[in-house]
């Protein structure tokens, strides 16, 4: 699969002002240090060439959610620091992202030079695409390269309205594989193709679910997702999380895929909470015998030996979301056997950004998959074969 937009590869960069729109939205801890760096490791192949290349690196990115006002707890600072150290070269850093001070810095740049600007959302301009802020920020360059594959299925003035401003877009390299994965495994697998769905909700995934439901082969759900699959059968799910308005829907995919001859597998067991409290009593039951007033949290160990089998011959394999509720010990297990399973399989192997990276990365598993996406949201819009505002602003080849 080859993705249809230009890239950074046909962009002559030398001597060029670049604007590369990163995704450098990482997790900080209390101390404002950052937890998971894989998503400023991802774009250092696209920073190293225009490097290279003799281009100047313009970088900007957003940080979490400062609501459209600087909050010094979310400057773009660490990250700066973070990238030196991969770098192994200064990366000078710019208090705003527009204004004089901004463009002074710009102007001092020399060839091989690397500018990080400062937190593009703490200005409100940047998330309601406003023209100006956008025509501000193109302003600074020569070309643009959207890396941010995070935030692709996003309208932002530094994803999809820079490029009105610009003369020569491309997507970077990241984007590159992103779009070449995730669009490859749905249009071409190797089969067999197995989705591996969990998560809180099936409402968050209706359009992946649907999409991927006429090209895979198997289908397993986990995850609280599951409960709603469950109690559309029928069965008793005491207190676990279920969504009522999605009961018919969830019969209905399960009828579709059995009609299509996919196979579809759900839990066959599951670890309860007699509460939501951390010291809560636990224990493991068939999902025919969930107790009244007990929280379902966890794949069991039959759903674990049921599902690993069924990964066994898979070719292509899809996973997007979590198990049960990884982030506490006792109800991590089924995620992290479930990780394991899939860095076991033979096959091609794609994890769908977000949780699942987290809990791929939790179970040291990560160097094992053949990619993992750094876009929860994005990849989701992508396998649902929606429209991404950030790739379709970018000029085909």
């Amino acid at each position: 699969m080859h993705i249809t937009k230009q890239t950074i590869d046909q962009v002559d960069l030398r001597g060029k002002r670049v604007i590369i729109r990163v995704d450098f939205n990482v997790p900080l801890d209390d101390t404002l240090q950052i937890t998971d760096d894989s998503r400023i490791r991802a774009a250092l192949p696209t920073i190293n060439h225009t490097v290279d290349e003799g281009g100047m690196v313009i970088l900007c990115s957003h940080l979490g959610r400062p609501k459209g006002k600087p909050s010094p707890e979310l400057s773009l600072a660490p990250v700066a620091k973070r990238l030196k150290r991969f770098l192994g070269k200064e990366v000078i850093f710019s208090p705003d992202c527009v204004g004089p001070k901004v463009k002074n810095l710009v102007s001092q740049l020399k060839p091989g030079d690397v500018l990080l600007l400062e937190n593009l959302r703490f200005h409100p301009e940047e998330e309601s695409n406003d023209e100006q802020f956008a025509a501000e920020l193109a302003s600074l360059g020569d070309v643009y390269i959207n890396e941010a594959f995070g935030a692709a299925h996003r309208s932002h003035a530094s994803t999809a309205g820079i490029t009105k401003f610009i003369k020569t877009s491309a997507a970077g390299y990241l984007m590159k594989r992103e779009v070449e994965y995730l669009e490859g495994a749905v249009e071409k697998p190797i089969r067999p193709f197995v989705a591996i769905l969990g998560g809180a909700k099936v409402s968050g995934k209706i359009g992946v679910i649907e999409n991927l439901g006429k090209k895979v082969d198997k289908v397993i759900i986990g995850g609280g997702m599951a409960f709603t699959f469950i109690k559309a059968m029928g069965l008793e799910i005491g207190r676990s999380m279920v969504e009522d308005d999605m009961l018919e829907f969830a019969k209905g995919i399960h009828q579709h895929a059995l009609e299509r001859g996919v196979k579809f597998y759900l839990p066959v067991d599951c670890v309860v909470a007699a509460s939501l409290d951390p010291g809560a009593e636990t224990k493991i039951v068939p999902t025919q015998e969930i107790p009244e007033g007990w929280y379902g949290m966890d794949i069991g160990p039959a759903s674990v030996k049921l599902f690993s089998e069924a990964i066994q011959n898979a070719k292509t394999i899809l996973w997007n979301g979590p198990m049960g509720m990884f982030e506490r010990d006792a109800f991590a297990r089924g995620t992290q056997a479930i990780a394991h399973a899939v860095a076991n399989a033979y096959a091609l192997t794609i994890v769908g950004g977000g949780d699942t990276a987290l809990a791929v990365h939790r179970s040291g598993e990560t160097d094992s998959m053949s990619f993992i996406s750094t876009g929860g949201g994005a990849a989701l819009q992508l396998l649902e074969g929606g429209e991404m505002p950030g790739l379709a602003a970018l000029p085909d080849r």
